[in-house]
């Protein structure tokens, strides 16, 4: 569409100045952010704000799209012109229209998406840690995902093991939720978890499963061993063929008449037990 893209002469880089919704590209961004299938298929993801570009390690990244308003403002101050042709400049209406969020912040980075297998999980770490996974068992919400991966950083958790029907953790409220932990924490979805728990168990990794039959009281354990916590299905909890494999039922006994606690919330109690007993 010729009348959606100017040149930005008087800008001190390449970039184009993209200014129609209805832009190819556009569009594509609108995609890569709505529909997991089509990132799947080109291997990408999307995040958005300054603390997430920042971050963002560069080999990683494919492409940078600002907003109109954002480069005039930060352009000089974040060193945007040396993306070169990998940067592209948006309209700040077509920015809001591109965004996953209410308030622009006016970037985001397109993301190459990253692979991890089971095997690079379970030797102790660069800082000599043992394992200490997070299983996830048909796991829906992406704030309990985005905030186990967040809180796992912070307690040391050393990988991510999910079912394969996890919600997606390239979803933009996932990947909000995590903080820019999505970058550096080891993930891996797998096709049967029961399995998975097999070679983990193989490799002398014990798991306990939060459980409301559970007998022991998480504190009760030891997780200085290698470790694999299972957090099952924010409604239905664990399903039975794979809380059948796990080692050892494990509750975190509550007051008043709550029965259970929020799966991003349960992880935390108990990652962060590992983590005390590890220091």
């Amino acid at each position: 569409m010729y009348h959606s893209i100017k040149f930005l002469p008087q800008r001190k880089c390449n970039a184009l100045l993209f200014t129609a919704a209805g832009n190819a590209r556009v569009k594509q961004l609108v995609t890569w952010q709505k529909k997991r299938k089509a990132r799947d298929e080109e291997g990408v993801y999307i995040v958005e704000g300054i603390r997430m570009y920042r971050e963002a390690p560069r080999a990683q990244v494919r492409e940078v799209y600002v907003s109109e308003q954002f480069y005039s403002r930060y352009g000089e101050e974040l060193g945007l012109s040396a993306w070169g042709r990998q940067m592209e400049i948006l309209s700040d209406h077509v920015f809001s229209h591109v965004s996953d969020t209410k308030t622009p912040q006016g970037i985001l980075l397109v993301m190459e998406q990253r692979s991890c297998e089971i095997c690079e999980m379970l030797d102790l770490d660069a800082q000599g840690r043992k394992p200490l996974l997070m299983v996830l068992d048909n796991l829906q919400d992406p704030g309990n995902l985005g905030t186990i991966l967040r809180a796992g950083e912070a307690a040391g958790v050393t990988g991510v093991i999910m079912s394969h029907d996890c919600v997606d953790i390239y979803n933009p409220k996932v990947i909000r939720s995590t903080m820019g932990s999505v970058y550096r924490m080891p993930f891996v979805y797998v096709e049967h978890l029961p399995e998975t728990l097999e070679v983990l168990a193989e490799a002398g990794i014990h798991s306990y499963a939060a459980h409301l039959k559970g007998k022991n009281s998480y504190d009760q354990e030891d997780y200085t061993r290698g470790t694999a916590f299972l957090i099952g299905n924010e409604g239905n909890g664990l399903r039975d063929e794979v809380a059948d494999v796990a080692e050892c039922y494990i509750k975190i006994p509550m007051c008043g008449e709550v029965e259970s606690l929020n799966a991003a919330v349960a992880s935390s109690v108990l990652m962060f037990e590992a983590a005390r007993q590890r220091r």
